[in-house]
């Protein structure tokens, strides 16, 4: 799995460039956030369960793309990254503890 820090980035590049993004990438960068909060949240373990709803939105949304308007799939990118810096924020404390 890419560093956390590194998918935030890509999602938050793409979701500034949407527009330009094809179907294939769009899906491609959703599907990549929905695997890495999947595995993230087996890391977490019991606190994980406040990101359930969101990761099955994402995965949802990633069967429906060429439905979804730009700003939605800009909308969905951003969730996801704000999602998996949470994440790794959860993370990097339980690592410290």
């Amino acid at each position: 799995m890419a560093p956390l820090s590194e998918l935030v980035g890509d999602l938050i590049r793409a979701a500034n460039r949407v527009e330009n993004l094809s179907e294939a990438d769009r899906v491609r960068l959703l599907g990549r956030a929905y695997v890495t909060i999947l595995r993230a949240r087996e890391q977490i373990g019991d606190e994980a369960e406040r990101y359930r709803q969101s990761s099955i939105n994402l995965i949802s949304a990633t069967g429906l793309v060429r439905r979804l308007s730009e700003q939605d799939v800009k909308a969905l990118l951003l969730d996801a990254a704000k999602m998996i810096r949470t994440i790794k924020i959860v993370l990097d404390a339980k690592h410290a503890e």
